[in-house]
């Protein structure tokens, strides 16, 4: 074959060759050889560990040294300095850079015109799609569908690798159970299991089955750890949380995705017990490495080494560089630390050489896994015209849409308002969102642009084509105490047969350091809601929001409710595919949604306390002012069907100690006069241990596709882990005694089984 590409041939190869006989050869001609089975493995090792003996201090540490992003650069004269750099292999990933033309051109100077030609990695924030834009990690988690999970990362992938990106700092597996926190909205929600699943998933789909094939990226599970656990929903403070607690809910997703095969970790910016996590080598090197076993590559978060300073661990940008590199820290996001202020460090001895290499082997290890080393053009060779027939395809439209609407939770529906009739004369399209692409598209939108966002009223419009007459009012700015068009929009409503208000947030109200102290629909719009669903007329509240919603005024006022998050690309399509019928809603809340502020923190996985709440006794662990329970609990969501429930059954009434496998069967019902999908949830409880269990723990779930009338079983399969729990000691066992399991379309489901684990 010919090469396409006239590259220098880097100095160091014909040293990596004679050492690495078993290497493949750098920059040939041929695809990269997979790296899974045991001699590919030696052959990495041997390839890196000659590449490695041929660095120089300075190229070390320039392999762990991660500037800002090229695409938001200050400009050429920013640009020609860190062309510099490259050329004196001083950088050796990027942040924030895409673009098939840019990536091959910082490319070919790092491997053309560096000493030893070692490739750039380029990373990227593809957090729910590059281009083609998917709902909200936490909206897409409604769905309760691994696979949707899993393509939606898969095509995000895609797209990314065609702009030339490597790498993508995403999934993010953080539980987070205080909605007040801006990022609540960028994760799964408030529960280990689901959780798990879905960081499995998504690193599946990032990272695909062939880690060397030219359409994937390298996967980072963060933020490591307990970030979603910050006091007070403020971003960027303390997790001021037990050990038990660590274990047992925050890190199991993180444990998911490194079985998953993730090779990458993100620190988080929260200390734990008065350790910085940037700092802390017992969780990273001590947990992840040693325990786990795990030999990917850990980056810090934005500027997090130098922040070790602010934590008051680090008096120099030295300390906090040492401290960091000691940990585990292997890429340094931004600090410029370990470039600028280790090298005096590691010649003086005051870093040790070992940790230094350690960390350097694990990002070539990145490069090599990827092919990098087979050819470093690999993703951006294809150039513009690759990029853009692999970017917002119809292809990776349409399953942006049909994700969308397996996201969508229907919370109320009284009166069956849902579905609209499509014959309606006149429709009232109210609210400030209702033609926002920015409330289509959310947060973290990699490239996304608002002109590609069909807005609902932009699809309502090219749904009925004036076969609809569409009165449209925004009634209210987003976060404003204005309530002058308050009136227009009820007028509205009043001349309309049916209406439909999208409310919410502005996606800058969600996110990164957005956190709210204030759960309720900012600015006027809950006094909109009311006053239009006080005209009599067929009222359906759409929510477009990143995070649960204080919504019980609308409770009995509004007689439908739809749950939309930040639903895409496609929202607004989506949208009209469900409320008027097209797709049946079959979303469920991953998070529980309180009925005010002041219930926060409230998940479904609580602890029941000696007094756990009863009505009518003063006593007991409950509000005088509202009642304990959640607005709609974890796991909620209705349909424009019913489905029924028999009573769960299990396989064996006795488990022995040595045999603890169960299997739970449910018969599932639908009860309606539509199709509908239902996702059918088992929760776990142990009823008496050695240590205080939660009510309930969510331990399966799956999605169930019935046409009316039609009955399925339902089969699930318990196990060790499922059962097990951690004692006294810390140690994983199983007690013991009787465990209840409950099956339902919610957390909040009564129908039940026993069985009992016998002692030895």
């Amino acid at each position: 074959m010919t090469r396409t590409t006239t590259t220098r041939m880097p100095a160091i190869l014909a040293g990596c060759l004679l050492a690495a006989l078993a290497a493949p050869a750098a920059w040939a001609d041929a695809p990269p050889r997979p790296v899974t089975s045991a001699g590919d493995a030696a052959a990495e090792k041997a390839f890196v560990g000659a590449l490695l003996a041929k660095m120089t201090l300075a190229e070390k540490l320039g392999q762990l040294n991660q500037p800002p992003g090229v695409n938001n650069s200050t400009g050429p004269a920013a640009l020609a300095g860190n062309e510099d750099q490259l050329r004196r292999g001083e950088i050796g990933s990027w942040l924030g850079t895409e673009g098939a033309e840019l990536t091959c051109r910082l490319q070919r100077i790092a491997v053309e015109e560096s000493r030893l030609g070692i490739p750039l990695l380029f990373a990227y924030d593809v957090i729910h799609g590059m281009r083609t834009t998917f709902p909200v990690p936490l909206g897409e988690s409604s769905s309760f569908d691994p696979e949707a999970a899993r393509e939606s990362a898969r095509i995000a992938a895609v797209e990314a690798a065609a702009h030339g990106v490597h790498w993508t700092y995403a999934p993010m597996v953080d539980v987070a159970r205080d909605p007040r926190w801006g990022r609540i909205v960028e994760g799964a929600g408030e529960d280990p299991y689901l959780g798990s699943v879905l960081a499995a998933a998504r690193v599946r789909g990032f990272q695909g089955d062939d880690l060397a094939a030219p359409d994937t990226v390298l996967a980072t599970a963060k933020h490591f750890v307990a970030y979603g656990a910050a006091q007070g929903g403020r971003d960027y403070d303390i997790a001021d949380i037990p050990e038990r607690t660590l274990h047992e809910v925050y890190l199991p997703p993180f444990k998911a995705a490194i079985d998953a095969g993730a090779q990458s970790v993100m620190a988080s910016f929260n200390e734990i017990a008065g350790v910085p996590m940037h700092a802390h080598q017992g969780l990273i090197n001590g947990l992840l490495r040693d325990r786990w076993h795990w030999d990917g590559l850990l980056v810090s978060d934005y500027t997090g080494v130098l922040e070790l300073m602010q934590h008051g661990v680090a008096a120099t940008r030295e300390d906090a560089g040492r401290l960091a590199l000691h940990a585990g820290v292997d890429v340094d996001m931004v600090s410029n630390i370990y470039l600028k202020d280790l090298p005096a460090a590691v010649q003086a001895g005051r870093v040790p050489l070992a940790e230094v290499d350690a960390s350097v082997r694990r990002v070539l290890n990145a490069k090599y896994r990827l092919g990098l080393f087979d050819d470093p053009y690999r993703y951006c060779k294809g150039g513009l015209a690759h990029q853009q027939a692999m970017t917002l395809t119809p292809t990776h439209r349409e399953a942006a849409r049909r994700i969308a609407r397996k996201s969508m939770v229907l919370l109320e529906n009284q009166g069956d308002v849902l579905p609209l009739s499509k014959s309606i004369g006149t429709l009232a399209v109210i609210g400030p969102l209702a033609n926002e692409p920015w409330g289509m598209l959310g947060n973290w939108v990699g490239i996304g642009r608002p002109e590609d966002a069909v807005t609902p009223l932009k699809a309502l419009q090219s749904a009925f084509d004036g076969r609809m007459r569409l009165v449209v009012a925004e009634g209210a700015d987003l976060n404003s105490q204005d309530t002058s068009r308050i009136d227009a929009a009820v007028q509205a409503a009043r001349g309309a047969d049916a209406v439909v208000m999208f409310l919410g947030e502005h996606p800058e109200m969600s996110a990164e350091a957005n956190n709210r102290s204030s759960l309720d629909l900012p600015g006027v719009q809950q006094q909109l809601a009311l006053a239009v669903a006080a005209t009599g007329k067929p009222v359906v509240a759409v929510l477009l929001n990143g995070r649960p919603l204080s919504i019980g005024a609308l409770q009995g006022k509004v007689p439908a409710i739809l749950e939309a998050w930040f639903p895409g690309v496609e929202g607004g399509n989506a949208l009209v595919d469900v409320l008027f019928g097209d797709a049946n809603p079959s979303g469920k809340l991953p998070v529980t949604f309180p009925r005010n502020v002041g219930q926060v923190p409230i998940y479904h996985a609580h602890k029941n306390t000696g007094r756990p709440p009863r009505e009518g006794e003063k006593y007991t662990s409950k509000y005088i002012d509202v009642p304990w329970t959640p607005l709609y609990p974890f796991g909620h969501g209705l349909s424009y069907t019913t489905f029924r429930y028999d009573a769960p059954t299990v396989a064996r009434a006795t488990l022995a100690p040595g045999d603890l496998r169960q299997q739970v069967r449910v018969r599932v019902t639908n009860t309606g006069k539509r199709a509908g999908t239902e996702v059918v949830q088992l929760y776990l409880r142990d009823d008496v241990a050695s240590i205080t269990r939660p009510v309930r723990e969510l331990r399966g779930f799956r999605r169930v596709e019935l046409q009316p009338g039609e009955s399925r079983t339902v089969t699930f399969e318990l196990g060790f882990d499922d059962m097990s729990m951690l004692d006294a000691r810390m140690q994983r066992v199983v007690e013991p005694g009787t465990f209840t399991v409950f099956t339902g379309g919610s957390s909040a489901a009564d129908q039940h089984a026993t069985f009992e684990v016998m002692g030895r």
